[in-house]
C-alpha cells in the first residue's frame, strides 16, 4: 500500500479549510441575493392577496429561482468540506444532526424556490404559491438552518477550530433563526450572514502557519 507523504497530508489539511471557506462564501452571497430578490419580487409575502406582478417583480423572482440551485450546490460543498476537515475526530451524534439538518434545509430551500417560481406560471399568480414558499423557507427551512448552526458551532467548539466568541455568536444566530425566524421579516438573512462570517474565519485561519 502506498503511504501518503507528510507533505501531501499537510497540503490536504490546508486545502480542505480553503474549500469550505470558498464554498461558504459563494453560498452566503447567492442565498442572500436570492432572499432579497424574493422579498423584493413578492413584498407582501405569505399574507399577500392574489395580485398581478409587474415585469420587474417577475424578473426578480425568476432570477432568485435561478440562483437557488447554485446556492444549494455551494452549501452541499460547504458541508462536505467541513466534514472532511473534521475527519475521524467528529462526534457521531452531532455529525448526524449536522448532516441531517443541512440536507433538510437544502430540500426546503429547493421547495421554496419551486413554489416561488409557480407564481410566474400565469398572468394571475395564486396566493397558494406565496404561502407555500414562505412557509417552507421561514417555518421549516430556517429552523433546520438553526439546527445546522447549532451543530456546526458545537463541532467547531469541541475541536477548538472556532474561538469561543464565534461559537457563542453561532448559538445566538441559531436562537434567532429558531425562535423569531418565522415572524420577523428579513430574519432569514441571519443564516447567510453567519455562513459568510464562518467562511471568512476559516479562510483566515487556513492562511496561518501550521
Amino acid at each position: 500500500m502506498r503511504q501518503r507523504s507528510p507533505g501531501a497530508s499537510r497540503e490536504q489539511s490546508l486545502q480542505t479549510p480553503r474549500a469550505a471557506g470558498l464554498a461558504g462564501i459563494v453560498f452566503a452571497l447567492l442565498l442572500a441575493a436570492a432572499i432579497v430578490l424574493v422579498r423584493t419580487g413578492l413584498p407582501s409575502g405569505a399574507d399577500g392577496d392574489t395580485v398581478d406582478l409587474d415585469q420587474s417583480q417577475r424578473n426578480a423572482v425568476a432570477t432568485a429561482v435561478e440562483l437557488v440551485p447554485f446556492a444549494g450546490i455551494a452549501f452541499l460543498w460547504f458541508m462536505g468540506a467541513l466534514r472532511a476537515h473534521t475527519g475521524e475526530k467528529e462526534d457521531r451524534f452531532i455529525a448526524t444532526v449536522f448532516l441531517g439538518s443541512g440536507l433538510v434545509f437544502v430540500a426546503c430551500l429547493f421547495g421554496a424556490a419551486a413554489a416561488s417560481g409557480s407564481v410566474l406560471g400565469s398572468g394571475q399568480p395564486q396566493a397558494f404559491g406565496r404561502h407555500l414558499a414562505y412557509e417552507l423557507l421561514t417555518t421549516y427551512g430556517l429552523r433546520m438552518a438553526a439546527v445546522f448552526v447549532f451543530a456546526t458551532s458545537a463541532i467547531g467548539r469541541r475541536m477548538r477550530v472556532f474561538p469561543r466568541p464565534l461559537s457563542l455568536a453561532g448559538m445566538v444566530a441559531g436562537l434567532v433563526l429558531l425562535v423569531v425566524g418565522s415572524t420577523l421579516p428579513w430574519s432569514e438573512l441571519v443564516f447567510p450572514a453567519w455562513a459568510l462570517v464562518i467562511s471568512l474565519y476559516i479562510l483566515r485561519a487556513a492562511r496561518r502557519p501550521a
